[in-house]
């Protein structure tokens, strides 16, 4: 039994967790995956941002050549960048772990599902745990919509998980979607190198963006070399 049960560790979820213990009650975060910190930290923001700086600092080179200095082509090691990436999110999850051990949070992993108002059963590989709570926060978190009649089961068509992941930089990139998760790793791979188009239904990309900004969002992704189809609807794959 607990007082308070949170289901999903993700910038949600854990940061409720740790008010709640702060607080004085008694917490249980359940969470699905053994890496805390949900999407936002092991396959979202954190990984993405990490990329970007990357990105940021050869496009910053480029530009220092208006000012009379020249760097030369850079040289990139897919494998050594995924591997610093990756130790910026090891270090962050230790992170959250610490935080989590120091405020007596007790962290589960498993697969919670609800029995009842006040109980849910907890599924994991050394099997199952019910457990009665007085409360119970729900941060479930996001996951990647599809496009309907297309799989994503195929090396050439992936998500934005396995943007973050590819193996080899990419001559080509098709981006389906203006949205911000699309640009920013179309972005990423454009610095890198890689010849990036964007599908849009729309008239303009970052939809819910007010309209003068995202105007001019284009205008500066347009400058470094990312070519727009705007309302343009995918038929196939």
């Amino acid at each position: 039994h607990s007082e308070l049960v949170v289901i999903g560790a993700g910038p949600g979820g854990y940061a409720a967790a740790f008010r709640a213990a702060d607080l004085g009650k008694q917490v249980i975060l359940i969470d699905k995956n053994a890496e805390l910190g949900g999407v936002c930290l092991n396959h979202g923001c954190i990984p993405s941002k990490a990329l970007l700086h990357i990105a940021k600092v050869i496009e910053d080179a480029k530009a220092l050549k208006k000012s009379g200095v020249t760097f030369g082509e850079p040289k990139l090691d897919l494998d050594i960048i995924r591997s610093w990436k990756e130790s910026v999110v090891d270090k962050l999850n230790k992170g959250i772990y610490q935080l989590a051990k120091a405020r007596n949070v007790q962290v589960i992993q498993g697969t919670a599902s609800f029995v009842s108002p006040t109980q849910i059963l907890v599924k994991n590989n050394r099997g199952r745990q019910s457990i009665t709570f007085n409360n119970s926060i729900i941060a479930t978190g996001s996951r990647s919509s599809s496009i309907p009649g297309i799989s994503i089961n195929h090396p050439r068509i992936i998500n934005s998980t396995g943007a973050l992941q590819l193996p080899e930089i990419p001559k080509r990139l098709l981006i389906i979607g203006g949205g911000y998760i699309g640009l920013e790793m179309g972005s990423v791979w454009l610095r890198f190198g890689t010849e990036v188009h964007v599908v849009e239904f729309l008239d303009h990309i970052i939809p819910g963006m007010d309209r003068e900004i995202s105007k001019e969002f284009m205008k500066i992704l347009k400058k470094q070399g990312m070519k727009f189809h705007l309302q343009t609807k995918l038929e196939s794959i």
